[in-house]
């Protein structure tokens, strides 16, 4: 029997669902798919700058899957710029780091604050007030959102 595969810990998600290419309209078009790790390798290595050993101690993984996760993510990309295909970022063997398993959920249309429940997700609670999806405070999608507003 096979070993079971480690979740591989994101610490930023992205902002986005995916891009596609100008001047194609989207419904003509094959979306290609970037797991959320193969994602977390890119931002580490090529946005942050980190070496291979570094950026697989991040993520929890050893170096050489490290590497084929990386790999994998720079030939995805490479075929949706080489071929005009849109990118959809989705899935994966993931988990997200989460540092403070207290906190606040929040609403950010009606600034609504209630108390994190551990085990479930802040977005999967609906604001008691406007029903809309809730948000860890002062996560990385909470503090996107300040700087925008």
């Amino acid at each position: 029997m096979a070993r079971p595969k480690r979740k591989r810990t994101i610490d930023h998600p992205p902002i986005m669902e995916g891009f596609r290419p100008f001047g194609i309209p989207i419904a003509d078009l094959e979306p290609v798919m970037l797991l959320f790790e193969e994602y977390e390798s890119i931002r580490l290595s090529d946005y942050e700058g980190l070496t291979q050993e570094q950026s697989a101690e991040r993520m929890n993984i050893s170096r050489p899957t490290y590497t084929r996760v990386y790999e994998k993510a720079r030939r995805t990309i490479a075929r949706a710029f080489v071929e005009g295909k849109p990118i959809f970022i989705e899935g994966g063997n993931y988990h997200m780091e989460q540092r403070d398993p207290a906190g606040m959920c929040i609403c950010v249309d009606c600034d609504i604050r209630l108390p994190h429940l551990a085990g479930i997700p802040c977005r999967e609670q609906s604001c008691p007030k406007c029903g809309k999806s809730m948000m860890r405070e002062g996560n990385y999608h909470h503090l996107l959102y300040l700087k925008n507003k």
